[in-house]
């Protein structure tokens, strides 16, 4: 039985479950006296068998396959050749992949007959795997329905249980975002460890060429490539930089006439169409700013005789600033709504004009607010990437000259681990250092951006 399949007969035997828990609670009631005697309603008592029937078979089916998984994967390895098993970790995971490729049917033609022979045994084995766990599922899910129609009661207090197993489930799900989080820094922070163990970290955050291509000679930019970080953190200062200069301006005034000066109806028609700015994927903007915005702009340079690079920071800091608009218009848009009308009030009444009163007394107001929306579209601009891949370029260059090509921290990190990589060797490893300069360096501007927001935000309300 497919997945697909499996997990639709799960659903359909919730619902069984759900008509079961009901009736049977209706039945119980009618023998007391009526439902109203009941402990719990007859809907709750159906929700709770629903919640005892598909809470076993998704976890169960969920485990399964993730043991499954790891025990597929030995068990390929264990096939292939003893000269399989010699290899490091990366290179077996390639040769996995390979096999589940070649069962797949998704492989080349010229695939070793090892290979085409170990993937026989692995689709055997899926699909002995896959009946094993249908008939598991079929048989806890009608255990699960006999012995909820025997636990319904009219005491059994429904509305208690499920409440305490929606916290559970809440609980969980808190526990998974923060494990999930915390696995990717200790991640990152192991794989850099091991690239710092191979470069200086002097070497990586002060050096000023970035080569991570491996020497081929001992008199080549070292032998283990060059790993100076210092032209992507410039590239990525420098376009961030730009496109805030686009962004904070045009969205703050944006801001100011919304919330201060537009009227309800036109307020209503431009801000959502405002916000569709931020809904555009990234690399539907890289594609106008490659195919639109570029030639504009050195037909352009071209007319005031100024010379600009096909790939520039100036063409990918424009776009990019366009993109994070929103993020600025929307959220200042917002704290500036959150000022109380009585500050607005008694600057008026004082004889301020509106302009004066908005200057003086709205934006003061609303000023932390507004320096934390600029500090959020900053760490987004800081992340971005398919807009620099397609309009800035992959050359790292140390300038700061905004005509020129410049890369970023992003890029990079994308440019080196294209394709199958082995993180064995530090060109690899580099991306995971590259990463935790780009972690830590949004999570100290999201910090004081909360920070400021939070510290002043009550002495307006």
């Amino acid at each position: 039985m497919q997945l697909s399949s499996l997990f639709t007969l799960l659903v359909i035997a919730a619902a069984v479950a759900y008509f079961v828990g009901y009736s049977r609670s209706t039945s119980k009631g009618l023998d007391i006296g009526g439902v109203h005697k009941l402990s719990s309603l007859p809907s709750q008592y159906g929700t709770l068998a629903l919640m005892w029937c598909l809470l076993p078979g998704v976890s169960l089916i969920l485990t399964w396959l993730l043991v499954e998984n790891s025990l597929l994967n030995a068990m390929i390895i264990k096939v292939l050749p003893a000269s399989a098993q010699a290899l490091s970790e990366g290179e077996q995971s390639l040769l996995i992949s390979q096999v589940k490729s070649t069962a797949a049917g998704v492989a080349g033609l010229n695939v070793a007959a090892e290979i085409k022979q170990a993937a026989d045994l692995y689709s055997g084995w899926v699909t002995r795997s896959r009946m094993y766990l249908s008939g598991l599922s079929i048989a806890v899910i009608i255990l699960t329905i006999a012995l909820l129609y025997k636990k319904i009661a009219d005491t059994t207090r429904a509305r208690n249980k499920i409440e305490r197993v929606l916290e559970g489930l809440f609980m969980m799900s808190s526990l998974i975002a923060i494990l999930t989080t915390l696995g990717i820094v200790l991640s990152v922070i192991y794989e850099s460890w091991i690239f710092f163990s191979h470069v200086s970290p002097i070497d990586f955050m002060f050096g000023t060429h970035w080569s991570p291509q491996m020497a081929m000679r001992e008199d080549q930019a070292g032998s283990s490539g060059a790993f100076g970080a210092v032209p992507l953190f410039v590239g990525t200062l420098l376009i961030s930089f730009i496109a805030l200069s686009i962004a904070v301006p045009a969205g703050l005034m944006t801001a100011i006439y919304l919330s201060e000066y537009a009227h309800a109806k036109v307020r209503n028609i431009v801000k959502p169409a405002l916000e569709i700015l931020a809904g555009i994927p990234t690399v539907v903007y890289g594609f106008f700013a490659a195919v639109t915005v570029a030639p504009f702009m050195r037909d352009s340079a071209a007319a005031l005789d100024i010379a600009l690079s096909p790939e520039s920071a100036l063409i990918a800091g424009v776009v990019m600033g366009v993109m994070i608009i929103p993020f600025v218009s929307s959220l200042s848009d917002d704290v500036i709504n959150a000022v109380p009308q009585s500050l607005r009030d008694g600057s008026l009444g004082l004889g301020a004009t509106h302009s004066e009163t908005i200057r003086q007394v709205v934006i003061p107001a609303a000023l932390p607010g507004i320096v934390g929306s600029i500090l959020l579209a900053g760490s987004r601009a800081i992340g971005e990437t398919m807009i620099v891949v397609m309009a800035a370029g992959l050359a790292a260059n140390l300038t700061v000259n905004p005509l020129e090509a410049v890369t970023t921290v992003t890029v990079q990190i994308v440019t080196i681990l294209v394709g199958d990589q082995e993180f064995d060797s530090p060109k690899t490893l580099a991306a995971f250092a590259l990463g935790l300069m780009l972690f830590f360096t949004t999570l100290m501007l999201n910090f004081i951006a909360l920070h400021v927001t939070k510290k002043y935000q009550e002495r307006y309300d």
